[in-house]
């Protein structure tokens, strides 16, 4: 029996509260049990089960690490698999997104789909064996000072169907063909001496505030929501964000045969995808080793000079700083061009100033002009939702929900606490992060050879044992069990 059987096995020892209470919904709408239980972790929390969370997860376990990972959707990388549009590609080579101890197959493309990638982190799960409690959506995490110990409360909600006689119809969901709805919500606490929150920062979208969007009268699709151009096949659309996402929906909507205008805000870095034969990116790590930044920037805009023109005359003007020095400053990540400027010269694709407001079926913008549209997709990127759910502000800022501190140095906190996904520096960051992550923590509590001043020796557990242990308590404050360690 594996431990997600167990949990389902032990639960009618749990505490159950009907009606209301932690997580219960409330307020009407349907026959409400709540069932509250608490559950200890020998090893780590992990939050989020995207690519970030899987590589923490793998790295811990290949240094005979335990771990659980919460994941409040019902499948691995819910971006990539919910999120994100059909024609899709890793941006970077391969070698520079592969997660640690396990690269991608030989015979995958240089530059691997949407279902390459998830073909990949189906593997990898599988080759770790890595088993996610899906649907388990967590609403806070604290860290207890009394116990030391971080409690982490998370729930998931089923309905379940009943027979409509036996409840009250004021507070069911009723269907036609007489069947009622009891939802049930489970709030479990989990309790640890080590969190690491992989939510990272692509985990909410972003959705700017335009005056009058709530009175334009066409679609207003969010690229997470954007699968393909054939609905707006014909269209004036309107796409507003210039990052990798917004100029290659553009490129997609294209070949639908719709008529995209892209609105450019800001100023932004066009590079192309390669140059030398090599990719931009592999070029650029491999001149860094020799070459100081603002050299190799001054080499990339050359290069991005010679083969794609000067992109200010297509409205595109470039950052006084160079590529890299942006993005090592603010997170800024240069556009790596995959067709899209070869339609901006045909006319093909429009670019436009920034909006400065929405009617019913128009954009009027900065410089006066004004434009009808049929639709709008926002390519307007993801932000971070920490503080939505974790109480606490060291280690995170309070505003954007990223590490305080910079790149590298932003994977460990205080008190147990790690992040991983937040290096704005993609894949290749994150499995940096994870890498971390598990040394610190083999070095500090599960190395063989660390001594830990702990007088209850009997509680020692071995590496690869199961990562929970249920405990009962009536009480506010529970006692769990005493933490593992290695005589």
């Amino acid at each position: 029996m594996n431990y997600l059987q167990e949990i389902e096995g032990k639960l009618v020892h749990d505490k159950l509260t009907e009606g209301g209470g932690c997580g219960g919904g409330g307020g009407g709408g349907g026959d409400t049990t709540t069932r509250i239980r608490r559950i200890w972790v020998r090893g780590p929390i992990i939050v989020g089960a995207g690519p970030s969370g899987l590589a923490a997860a793998a790295c811990l376990k290949e240094k005979g690490i335990p771990s659980l990972i919460l994941e409040r959707a019902n499948c691995i990388a819910s971006l990539w698999q919910l999120k994100t549009y059909d024609r899709l590609r890793l941006h970077l080579p391969k070698q520079f997104c592969q997660l640690p101890l396990m690269p991608f197959p030989s015979n995958f493309p240089t530059y691997p789909t949407k279902q390459h990638f998830l073909d990949y982190l189906k593997a990898y799960s599988n080759r770790f064996d890595l088993k996610p409690i899906f649907n388990m959506k967590v609403e806070s995490a604290r860290f207890d000072h009394r116990s030391g110990l971080w409690q982490v409360k998370a729930s998931t909600t089923t309905a379940a169907a009943t027979p409509g006689a036996g409840l009250d119809k004021k507070s069911t969901n009723n269907h036609d063909d007489g069947r009622t709805e009891m939802v049930i919500t489970t709030t479990t606490e989990y309790v640890s001496q080590w969190l690491i929150v992989a939510t990272g920062e692509n985990a909410e979208e972003s959705v700017p505030e335009i005056e009058g969007i709530e009175s334009f009268g066409g679609p207003i699709v969010h690229t997470s929501s954007y699968k393909s151009g054939e609905i707006f096949s014909g269209k004036n659309v309107l796409v507003i964000g210039c990052g990798n996402s917004g100029m290659e929906v553009c490129l997609d909507l294209c070949n639908y045969n719709a008529r995209p205008s892209l609105v450019v805000r800001d100023s932004v870095h066009v590079l192309p995808q390669e140059m030398l034969g090599s990719s931009t990116f592999g070029l650029s790590m491999w001149l860094l080793k020799w070459l100081p930044v603002w050299l190799v920037d001054r080499f990339l805009l050359l290069m991005s000079r010679l083969l794609l023109g000067d992109t200010s005359k297509l409205g595109l003007t470039r950052p006084e700083l160079g590529p890299l020095q942006l993005k090592s400053i603010s997170g800024k990540t240069p556009v790596l061009d995959v067709g899209t400027l070869a339609k901006i010269k045909t006319g093909e694709i429009k670019v436009c100033k920034a909006v400065k407001r929405l009617s019913l079926h128009a954009a009027e913008f900065i410089d006066g002009k004004v434009e009808t549209f049929d639709a709008i997709i926002l390519a307007t990127g993801y932000k971070s939702n920490v503080m939505t759910w974790l109480k606490e502000t060291k280690m995170f800022n309070e505003k954007n929900g990223m590490p305080r501190k910079g790149t590298p140095n932003g994977w460990k906190g205080e008190l147990g606490l790690y992040a991983v996904g937040f290096t704005q520096r993609g894949l290749l960051g994150a499995s940096a992060d994870a890498t971390r992550i598990a040394q610190d923590i083999y070095d500090n509590c599960w190395n063989p050879h660390h001594h830990h001043n702990h007088s209850n020796t009997h509680n020692s557990v071995p590496f690869n044992s199961n990562p929970i242990i249920y405990y009962s308590s009536t009480n506010n404050h529970p006692t769990p069990p005493t933490p593992p360690h290695i005589n």
